[in-house]
């Protein structure tokens, strides 16, 4: 009987948890991702004014995701909250290229922050349904993506809306953290 209580213990053993934190320009979709990450309705999603938090369970992971407005205005204020993050998630309006340069920047200025040294970012390459959606790799090109030497990084093309590649890019944020002890 030991045996198994033991076994039971660890099926019932609360599941690793994770702070990530889900960062991009403003109208890119990231509270449309979040809301889609948590199953909920996507149909009236109104521009964060600061933040939204939700938690999902993935693959043996508890994942609390802050999700921060992206609007200028705020952007400053996106520090306060990169301290004990396990994961960046960087969301891009993939349609929008007359904003390539600025998300650009933006996602440089976070990866040199300090206390984001050595996180693992996932770059989710949103709205690829719009037919005039940049792809993935030519995003990944246009940003120097490739010049990430400092941490592990991914990009994924993704709709938000109808939920494509997202979870192909959770799989990928659960593959690639260490699990906490």
């Amino acid at each position: 009987m030991g045996l198994l209580s033991l076994l039971r213990k660890f099926k019932t053993a609360p599941d690793c948890e994770l702070r990530i934190l889900l960062l991009g320009l403003d109208n890119a979709g990231k509270t449309t991702l979040l809301k889609q990450l948590a199953s909920e309705d996507i149909t009236h999603i109104t521009p964060t004014q600061g933040f939204n938090i939700k938690s999902v369970q993935s693959e043996g992971f508890k994942l609390n995701v802050w999700d921060i407005g992206g609007q200028r205005k705020i952007r400053p204020y996106w520090r306060n909250y990169f301290e004990n993050t396990d994961v960046l998630l960087y969301v891009i309006d993939s349609g929008d290229r007359k904003r390539f340069e600025e998300t650009g920047q933006e996602l440089g200025e976070i990866l040199s922050e300090e206390k984001l040294a050595g996180v693992p970012v996932l770059i989710f390459a949103n709205k690829q349904d719009l037919f005039n959606a940049a792809s993935a790799s030519e995003i990944a090109e246009g940003l120097q993506l490739h010049t990430i030497r400092d941490r592990t990084w991914q990009i994924q093309a993704c709709s938000a809306t109808s939920g494509e590649g997202v979870k192909d890019g959770l799989d990928w944020v659960c593959k690639n953290i260490k699990r906490k002890s």
